[in-house]
């Protein structure tokens, strides 16, 4: 797949009647539940088990280590977060002809970001949440080739989307441009902090304009916090819940200057993507860019 493509083929078919067979077979006294299939997602399949269980099961290869990096990670990192987090309940193993680890996850109510943005006062909501992730981790936490790397390794792609974006559409303006540059120019980080890796709109419940749940946790790696810094842009609509979520933070100038970088990079990837086949991934995308660039312009 070329990095400007759509939303990723099923390599897997995960069909009620084969998510049935895995519960008969490994979670008996689950398999009787109300089962309705609740999201197909770029990397896995979710299914409503009963009122309180969630179901995800990989639908390509490529998500198959990430459900076993939430399994093993998630339960160790949930007692210290101040939001709540599917942290799996039960391990699913390969069985009835699908080949991949699946999780029973806790039903997190509220609605996506997307759709119910948080308030205006939930800028330091996102703020502590932040500080109590990025914690040193350990050595052996899961490696992620495309998050918390140096902005320069991710410098040809992202480039390559702003010069197709800025023929195609009105996004990316001067002041995008400029928040890229000042993110290479500024030191990289040599600090390894846990990341969540993936903190866009869709990732992220409210429930009363309040944030309710954090979830998603496939790309948990370490690295470079900025990488998750950039959920400011990508979570709150309002400048100034933004603004008190650094003021909570306190990002140095070098982390704030990469993280508008992480930005770019996400707001791009999901409006190009998007264009293609995912209307609601390009009103994400554009939406960030249009955060950035406010702020950019205000000298936030």
């Amino acid at each position: 797949m070329t990095d400007h493509q759509g939303t990723p083929p099923a390599e897997i078919e995960v069909s009620e009647e084969l998510v049935r067979a895995l519960l008969e077979a490994q979670h008996p006294d689950l398999a009787d539940l109300p089962l309705t299939l609740f999201e197909n997602g770029w990397d896995n399949v979710m299914y409503r088990l009963g009122r309180k269980l969630l179901l995800r099961l990989p639908r390509r290869a490529l998500a198959a280590p990430l459900v076993h990096h939430e399994q093993e990670w998630l339960p160790q990192l949930a007692p210290g977060l101040p939001l709540p987090v599917p942290a799996p309940l039960r391990i699913g193993l390969p069985g009835a002809g699908y080949p991949w680890r699946w999780s029973v996850l806790p039903f997190l109510p509220g609605r996506p970001a997307d759709w119910a943005p948080p308030g205006p006062d939930e800028g330091p909501v996102l703020g502590e949440f932040l500080l109590a992730l990025h914690r040193p981790a350990p050595a052996e936490a899961p490696p992620n080739e495309f998050r918390g790397v140096p902005l320069a390794e991710r410098r040809a792609i992202v480039e390559a989307r702003l010069a197709r974006l800025k023929e195609g559409t009105e996004a990316v303006t001067g002041a995008v441009e400029d928040a890229w540059r000042a993110a290479l120019a500024a030191p990289p980080s040599e600090e390894r902090l846990w990341l969540h890796g993936d903190l866009h709109a869709r990732n992220v419940l409210t429930d009363g304009g309040c944030f309710s749940a954090v979830i998603d946790w496939g790309d948990i790696t370490s690295g470079d916090a900025a990488t998750d810094l950039a959920a400011i842009w990508m979570l709150l609509p309002e400048a100034k819940a933004r603004a008190e979520a650094l003021e909570v933070y306190e990002p140095s100038a070098a982390r704030l200057a990469r993280a508008k970088g992480w930005a770019v990079s996400f707001g791009t990837v999901l409006l190009e993507t998007g264009l293609t086949d995912n209307p609601r991934h390009a009103d994400m995308g554009a939406a960030i860019l249009a955060r950035l660039h406010q702020d950019v312009e205000a000298g936030l």
